[in-house]
């Protein structure tokens, strides 16, 4: 335990002083101005209440004062994990959010909730990696950068949604060059990319290119098509019609993705079923790892709430006793 201000103990002294003053009046009980010979026939000692009545206050308010600058001097309970050297790697996610998504390959889940799912249990699995997140449509967006806080994280893939980026298309080789952007931050030997798509890229820098950039970083990209073959229902909201499905056939662009994985010595799945994508996610997690420095980690819990408290039951229980069992009339 430590004290975050130990020089608001020094508070002490003169609430001790404080005391002995107080102590120095107290009187031991009534006597005569003028002595009277006679009188010392009746003189008794203080009964044990009287005694009480005359030192306990005096003794239950020391006794909160001393408290009171306890709790000023912010006692804290302090843990701490040395540094060290641990297993772990850096992660971008980097997952498609077109409204293609939506498409409901992975009954009763769309791609779009399969991907997420997926990403959450795979997250929850790791320990010492950091991990962020792009998500990308027509354009990439930065969802979270490199973390340890897996549970930030999380809420975040939570709350993904097919076309959050407000632009049409796919943007697959921005969305790898976004991801690589931010693992330039990052301080692990290893570095990759999981990239997550059910398309093509058809919009801006195109991925084969992209990915020669990610060789030349020594940044591994895992890619990760989802969509079963053939047709798929995506919903579609029409402002006449309302909800309505609507038959799209597949457009995974399976050539491009294997080269894009094969420039960067990295590995490419198809998934078609919520299993598939599970599975491909424990491959991953089966990477290897490489050491990572691990900072001192000091956490402190203050404890000043607890001398705090017992001072204001103390006062409390003073004032109820001076209006019962230390009762004192003039």
């Amino acid at each position: 335990m430590r004290f975050a201000h130990p020089w608001l103990l020094l508070g002490v002294l003169p609430a001790l002083a404080a005391a002995w003053w107080a102590a120095t009046r107290l009187e031991p009980g009534r006597r005569p101005t003028l002595p009277y010979p006679a009188l010392a026939a009746f003189a008794a000692e203080p009964a044990l209440r009287s005694r009480l009545a005359l030192w306990l206050p005096l003794g239950l308010r020391l006794l909160a004062l001393l408290l009171l600058c306890v709790g000023l001097a912010r006692p804290q309970k302090v843990t701490s994990q040395l540094p060290g050297w641990g297993e772990g790697i850096d992660i971008m996610l980097a997952m498609d959010t077109s409204l293609s998504m939506n498409a409901l390959d992975f009954e009763p889940l769309s791609r779009e909730e399969a991907a997420k799912e997926t990403a959450v249990r795979f997250v929850r699995g790791r320990v010492e990696d950091r991990i962020g997140l792009v998500v990308f449509g027509g354009a990439p967006m930065l969802a979270c950068p490199l973390t340890l806080d897996y549970d930030a994280l999380i809420e975040r893939i939570q709350g993904l949604s097919a076309g959050m980026t407000g632009a049409d298309g796919t943007a697959l080789g921005e969305g790898i060059i976004s991801a690589l952007n931010h693992l330039k931050a990052g301080t692990a030997k290893t570095k990759i990319i999981i990239l997550l798509t059910d398309g093509r890229g058809n919009v801006g820098l195109d991925g084969a290119t992209a990915a020669k950039t990610a060789a030349a970083m020594g940044v591994k990209i895992y890619a990760i098509g989802t969509a079963k073959r053939g047709e798929s229902i995506l919903p579609l909201d029409d402002p006449n019609l309302g909800r309505v499905m609507v038959r799209i056939q597949e457009d995974l662009d399976e050539e491009g993705l294997l080269k894009v994985a094969g420039l960067t010595n990295g590995k490419y799945w198809r998934a078609t079923s919520l299993s598939e994508l599970r599975a491909v996610y424990s491959q991953i997690d089966r990477l290897e790892k490489t050491k990572v420095k691990l900072a001192e980690i000091v956490s402190r819990a203050d404890l000043y709430g607890l001398p705090v408290l017992a001072a204001a039951l103390i006062l409390l229980a003073e004032a109820a006793l001076a209006q019962g069992l230390l009762l004192r009339w003039p």
